[in-house]
């Protein structure tokens, strides 16, 4: 908008230069989006739904015999699905009002319900090999699945941390904003890692290969798990990262 319709502006009457305003903001808004975002996003919700071919498993398979056993693949996937929709819902926003939504949904859905939910199901795996005597951390699922949940403890104090309060944490201001880009940048990275990891506990574990078909697994911890990787990173904003 140049000064001429600015000062064309000033001279509407009260509810003209409103609706320009509104007009305005709707413009701001619909540019966040970008060409792909949506193929991004269905892609990657569409993975979360194949996901969910766990919970059918357990269920299906007497869940009452495998014990503890039986919440650490359903917790686990509501986790992951839960981590997903939070990293979405805040990829593209860049606007103000925007962002402190997205911010919102992103620790409603990450915060407070997807980690209580990997933290019980990583428990109840733990608590399950304790009752049955059973070594921890044999399996490359095993060790990169306690190794995430560190990651993920961090993860949380960070992004946190650069938030509550002002982003006291970090000095506040500029100083905790900064922190913003690392968080993001682990936060991608740490996706992927948690992926690779379902892949593994999914695909190749004993459990698994003993009540679902090759074919399931495939698709299910194979291919839905690599378009959802694909589909989130269609969305990242790589200006959000701004290391120099």
């Amino acid at each position: 908008m140049d000064t001429n319709d600015e000062d064309y502006e000033l001279l509407l009457p009260t509810e003209q230069s409103g609706e320009v305003h509104k007009a305005r903001q709707e413009d701001q808004l619909s540019s966040e989006g970008r060409k792909g975002d949506s193929v991004g996003m269905y892609v990657a919700l569409a993975r979360c739904v194949l996901f969910n071919c766990a919970q059918v498993i357990v269920l299906v398979n007497d869940p009452l015999k495998a014990g503890w056993f039986a919440f650490h693949p359903l917790l686990q996937s509501l986790a992951l699905f839960l981590f997903t929709y939070g990293i979405l819902t805040l990829q593209p926003t860049s606007q103000p009002k925007t962002k402190a939504a997205g911010l919102t949904r992103h620790q409603y859905a990450i915060l407070f319900v997807g980690f209580p939910a990997i933290f019980l199901g990583t428990s109840a795996i733990l608590y399950n090999k304790y009752l049955h005597k059973a070594q921890h951390f044999r399996s490359w699922h095993g060790k990169l699945g306690i190794a995430s949940m560190g990651w993920i403890c961090i993860q949380v104090l960070l992004g946190g941390g650069s938030v509550w309060f002002g982003g006291a944490a970090f000095g506040g201001g500029m100083k905790a904003k900064s922190i913003w880009k690392y968080h993001r940048l682990s936060g991608y990275a740490l996706y992927a890692l948690l992926l690779f990891t379902s892949h593994l506990g999914g695909a190749w574990s004993g459990w698994s290969k003993k009540y679902s078909p090759l074919s399931m697994r495939i698709i299910a911890f194979g291919i839905a798990l690599i378009a959802c990787l694909v589909g989130v990173y269609m969305r990242l904003r790589p200006s959000k990262m701004k290391f120099y």
